[in-house]
């Protein structure tokens, strides 16, 4: 068994994948890469052959059908060896001084009882043309140390681990059986909330091993991109409310960090919507409430009269302006997009 398997989703990825593959091959014996060409039409499949030809052991190209970034990531959790469990865009890279820490401190934690069913670390924003790099932390959580959510000092608004945080036990993945769904962006929000019932053990080093690159005209989290996608993004936002019944999350910990997590995921959803100035979008923001309403009415009423939520979904032009000063707010603390 692997310590580590890295699954790296790769569609027409030519132009950027040989730096990220580059920065993830010092892990050496200890590490699995599985180089998933999702149905690409350039060179994608030619380099991710030669990888595994140089790297026999490590290195694993697997090419499927073009089935979307969940479809690859789906095939990762199903073909991994390893104890653990990572993805890395494409586009994205880990860093050379934290990744050969993180992955000391996976052996060590391989051998303890309990071993920890997540690990964080921090994510840099490696936005294009920024002065300053945005280091995103866990804010409240115990530092080098096994911890449980009973031990987390706080969970302020907008704590939002992203997928670039997360290490998982690979085999609490697939008992939480988690399949995302296929030829939808956006569905790193999906993977990051559904296993967090199952997480009891965590981990979290204070260390930036992520380098998340923001830049691509085309890249997913593009503004122009995330409305043009709207349809995804609402798909994710009610498959998260119908996967998970909050109210039967046992740790009042995890289910109050997964409610905060929900609440960020339909805010982002309701600014898009507004901030398209289609009026067709201003029905579908009415249709999304209605869905949780239907779902779930205690949820509906949290995060349609919360503090977010309420300001959000304020009516008429008003509501629709405050929405778009908080999103540009919200640009500028943390950096997205």
């Amino acid at each position: 068994m692997k310590l580590l398997t890295i699954t790296v989703p790769c569609y027409n990825s030519q132009d950027y994948m040989e730096h990220c593959i580059d920065t993830l091959l010092p892990g050496g014996e200890d590490v699995e890469i599985l180089i998933v060409d999702d149905g690409s039409t350039d060179r994608t499949a030619e380099i991710a052959d030669e990888y595994e030809r140089k790297h026999p052991g490590i290195v694993r190209a697997i090419h499927q059908k073009n089935g979307g970034h969940g479809a690859a990531v789906n095939t990762g959790i199903r073909q991994a060896k390893g104890l653990y469990f990572k993805v890395v865009d494409s586009d994205d890279w880990l860093d050379e001084e934290a990744y050969p820490l993180v992955l000391d401190k996976l052996r060590d934690l391989a051998g303890s009882r309990p071993t920890p069913d997540m690990m964080l670390a921090n994510y840099v924003y490696e936005k294009q043309g920024a002065k300053r790099k945005k280091v995103m932390r866990q804010a409240g959580l115990p530092v080098d140390q096994m911890f449980t959510w009973g031990d987390v000092k706080f969970f302020r608004k907008g704590h939002y681990i992203l997928m670039h945080s997360v290490i998982y036990r690979t085999k609490m993945l697939r008992e939480c059986d988690l399949r995302l769904p296929r030829h939808t962006f956006y569905v790193d929000n999906i993977y990051v909330y559904k296993p967090m019932p199952y997480v009891k053990n965590i981990y979290y080093m204070d260390v930036e091993l992520y380098h998340y690159y923001i830049g691509r005209e085309d890249q997913s989290v593009n503004e122009k991109v995330m409305i043009s996608r709207i349809d995804q993004q609402l798909l994710v936002n009610k498959i998260m409310v119908d996967d998970v019944n909050l109210w039967r999350v046992n740790d009042k910990k995890c289910r109050q960090y997964m409610l905060n997590y929900l609440e960020i995921i339909t805010v982002i959803s309701i600014i898009m919507l507004n901030r398209s100035g289609n009026p067709e979008n201003y029905k579908k923001k009415r249709e999304l409430w209605h869905h949780i309403r239907e779902k779930d009415l205690r949820l509906y009423m949290l995060l349609r009269w919360g503090i977010m939520g309420g300001t959000m979904s304020l009516p008429g032009w008003g509501g629709r302006t405050i929405s778009i000063v908080a999103y540009r707010v919200s640009q500028k603390v943390v950096g997205f997009n």
